[in-house]
């Protein structure tokens, strides 16, 4: 080890993966030592089953576009593979560091075990470890009194600018020099063009161009699963992902809000209040990553069918807006909000299957996947919190209401493309006739229905309607009720 070793501080980038409206980069300049930036690339994460390759490939794009803009800098950013500990046990053999600066990260379990584990490593070593609130979100709140007006307040709150300086930073040949110690991330990535691409840029590139006008049919076209492509934002990964702030986003919409365009805005605007309101509830009940928020609903007795859950997985259910939707999500890491909640749905209610076993598969095709939103929308989609109304999407109402000429589920289901428009929508109606009229087999070229609809929405209908009665349920209600109930309720929108 170098006993000469310089002093310097350290900004641990994690989800905030951006330069302006971070209070850690902030925090680290105005101290009066010298700033590695640093990126851990978690082994412990990419063997973990809620991610996928296009969550590292979004990263790593993410970086590429940091370390460019970082160049006239003479800086870049440590990008190494291993985990956290020994890549700090790593770089103390070269600097003496000071203090660590970083968000507070509202994950999974395992990275909740990281950062105690990281406290105790910080504190053995005498090194400082600031952590600040991340997009409004509060740790150790005991209720939601003031959430909201906190949050308001947040948003309102001037940005922080930060004014990199070559003198404050390690250089690139130094950073180099501490590569040799290190497995490097190979920040390469494929050029697949139906996946959205990481970066700042990116992120303003889809916020300029929603601003401009992609917003104007937002509230008509949201629910639709085609449309809402191009009318929604689109920002949701470069929120998850921390290319972009949400006070930077919410500043932009208020910025550009008109009286003809107020109500989209408006709506658009209460979706960021929302985001934050379910991660602010995840980081006060981490359980709800493997059990119900509501405790009556541990006795809610699920079968496994193995059988069900490779047919929902691939896309080969016999319902085609559900079948569309998941090879949509597979292909493209996209998907609207109502239709996220219609798979859970039929997933939880249609196939009686648990939640907790829809997980892993949605978190790791979502490009956007944010633990604070994904655990307590999964529950509240599958009817286990109590407080939220109860909501069993029917896949064939949905599809004849949301895609009425069948154009997405054409588009993902190329085997229905060419059927007369009813059939698309439910092609069990087709005689023996049509069938061989349109030169289609049931059961061969597209699955029967593997379940009978009807049916099964009455059984789960039936089930949770007689639990919320049950007295644990309703006990459980009225505790998460005066946890999470915001007294400023009335100014948040409903969500979808």
């Amino acid at each position: 080890m170098n006993t000469n070793r310089e002093e310097i501080h350290v900004v641990w980038f994690k989800r905030d993966l951006r330069l302006q409206d971070n209070e850690a980069i902030y925090n680290a300049l105005k101290a009066n030592k010298r700033v590695l930036f640093l990126y851990v690339l978690e082994n412990s994460l990419i063997k973990d089953a809620h991610y996928n390759q296009r969550h590292w490939n979004f990263i790593k794009q993410s970086l590429v576009a940091l370390n460019t803009d970082l160049e006239k800098y003479n800086t870049k950013i440590l990008c190494v593979e291993t985990e956290v500990v020994t890549a700090f046990n790593q770089i103390f053999n070269s600097y003496k560091i000071n203090t660590v600066f970083s968000h507070q990260e509202t994950g999974l379990l395992i990275t909740y075990n990281r950062d105690k584990e990281f406290t105790r490593y910080c504190s053995n070593n005498l090194m400082n470890w600031v952590e600040n609130s991340n997009n409004g979100v509060l740790r150790g709140l005991p209720n939601r009194e003031d959430w909201f007006d906190r949050w308001d307040d947040y948003m309102h709150a001037p940005q922080i600018k930060n004014h990199l300086n070559t003198d404050k930073l390690l250089t690139i040949d130094e950073i180099n020099q501490l590569e040799k110690n290190f497995k490097t991330v190979d920040l390469t990535t494929n050029n697949d063009t139906l996946f959205q691409k990481g970066g700042t840029k990116m992120a303003w590139r889809y916020a300029h161009t929603f601003f401009k006008d992609r917003h104007e049919k937002y509230m008509f076209n949201i629910s639709k699963p085609q449309l809402a492509r191009e009318s929604c934002s689109r920002l949701s990964p470069y929120i998850a992902w921390g290319n972009i702030s949400i006070r930077q986003i919410f500043q932009e919409a208020t910025k550009h809000k008109t009286i003809a365009n107020k109500r989209h805005l408006d709506a658009f605007i209460s979706r960021l209040r929302w985001q934050a309101h379910f991660i602010q509830k995840f980081e006060m009940e981490h359980t709800m990553e493997n059990a119900s928020i509501n405790k009556g609903y541990h006795k809610l007795k699920k079968g496994i069918s193995l059988e069900y859950q490779k047919a929902w997985k691939e896309g080969e259910t016999g319902f085609p807006l559900i079948d569309a939707c998941m090879r949509c999500l597979q292909e493209t890491g996209y998907l609207n909000f109502r239709m996220r909640a219609m798979l859970v749905s039929f997933f939880t209610h249609i196939l009686w299957q648990p939640w907790q076993a829809a997980s892993q598969h949605l978190s790791s095709l979502f490009l956007d996947f944010e633990p604070g939103i994904h655990f307590p929308q999964l529950q509240m989609n599958a009817g286990e919190t109590g407080i939220n109304i109860l909501r069993i999407y029917n896949p064939v109402k949905n599809s004849l209401e949301h895609d009425k000429e069948g154009v997405f589920i054409k588009k993902w289901i190329p085997e229905l493309a060419h059927l007369a428009t009813p059939f698309v929508h439910e092609p069990y109606l087709m005689t023996p006739l049509d069938q061989q009229f349109n030169n289609f087999e049931l059961g061969v070229d597209y699955p029967n229905p593997i379940v009978a609809l009807k049916v099964a929405r009455k059984k789960a209908s039936d089930t949770l309607w007689n639990l919320k009665n049950n007295s644990t349920v309703r006990t459980e209600s009225s505790r998460i009720l005066k946890k999470h109930t915001l007294s400023n309720r009335s100014k948040m929108t409903k969500t979808e």
